[in-house]
């Protein structure tokens, strides 16, 4: 198979380069519009992240153009999904663009590690939604030697889901059958995870997101799990960025000297995110 090349757009740190987030956007959406509707997001004190965080570099993979196999329409998609009212049902459609993506992402991966020097730990993957879905398999099928960290930074999934959930480490990354898998689970158990979700999520029901918690827990990960009342298919604003906020600051003190944000907004009608 030829190796897909993923395209992203990259917003660059206003001082000098200590970290990198890796974030996938949604179904339906794309990396211009969803690094646009991050500059809606505000903090207590009104800084969007990108100046909460001025020694980030961010990167937004742009997910490919699919044709739907259930309907004519042709979406922006990491992989494509039978019935979004049951994630379950022909289930084996979603690991073919799985298969193309994820080490399309750990290339990405790799190249920003290598920008800093080859500290993985200095690495966020990030992901809302079916970005968040896909973030999830790039962890269970990504090795990291443990002379480069053998781990990373951190891993923060926004309304997202596991798709194949229910198997073991060994099963989830037999679905794909991906070269330069690890036989161990270190990178899994070693990354530290925050997953948020809201429980008015109409699209990915936080009973989904619970479902991922306890994937992740399953194969040894350190899991914090935070669900909010409302915010439906999106961040949570102010809580929600306040829990991000601490999570960077604990997990990525070292040199990470900015405080980091609180106030996400739903910032563009024009995201149709239906993962």
């Amino acid at each position: 198979m030829t190796a897909l090349n993923i395209p992203f757009l990259t917003i660059e740190p206003s001082q000098p380069h200590t970290h990198t987030i890796v974030f996938l956007h949604g179904r339906g959406d794309n990396a211009r519009n969803f690094a646009a509707s991050l500059t809606h997001a505000r903090d207590s004190r009104r800084r969007t992240l990108f100046e909460a965080l001025p020694s980030f570099r961010w990167v937004f993979p742009q997910a490919p153009t699919r044709k739907c196999a259930s309907s004519p329409e042709t979406w922006p998609q990491w992989f494509d999904v039978w019935d979004v009212r049951d994630f379950a049902l022909n289930e084996e459609l979603q690991a073919v663009g799985l298969r193309e993506v994820v080490p399309a992402i750990r290339r990405v991966l790799a190249d920003e590690a290598a920008r800093l020097g080859g500290r993985w730990d200095r690495l966020v993957l990030a992901g809302i939604s079916m970005g968040g879905a896909t973030s999830a398999h790039v962890l269970f099928n990504l090795d990291v030697p443990p002379e480069a960290g053998g781990r990373l930074g951190a891993f923060v999934g926004f309304s997202c889901r596991c798709p194949f959930a229910g198997r073991s480490l060994a099963g989830m990354r037999g679905v794909l059958s991906l070269e330069g898998v690890p036989d161990h689970g270190r990178v899994v158990q070693n990354t530290p995870v925050l997953l948020e979700h809201c429980v008015d999520d109409p699209l990915v029901l936080v009973q989904n997101g619970r479902g991922l918690r306890e994937t992740l827990r399953g194969y040894g990960a350190q899991v914090e799990w935070k669900e909010y009342p409302n915010g439906g298919h999106w961040f949570h604003s102010p809580s929600g960025m306040d829990d991000v906020v601490d999570f960077l600051s604990r997990h990525l003190r070292e040199d990470s000297s900015a405080s980091i944000p609180t106030t996400l907004q739903r910032a563009s009608p024009d995201a149709m995110d239906l993962s």
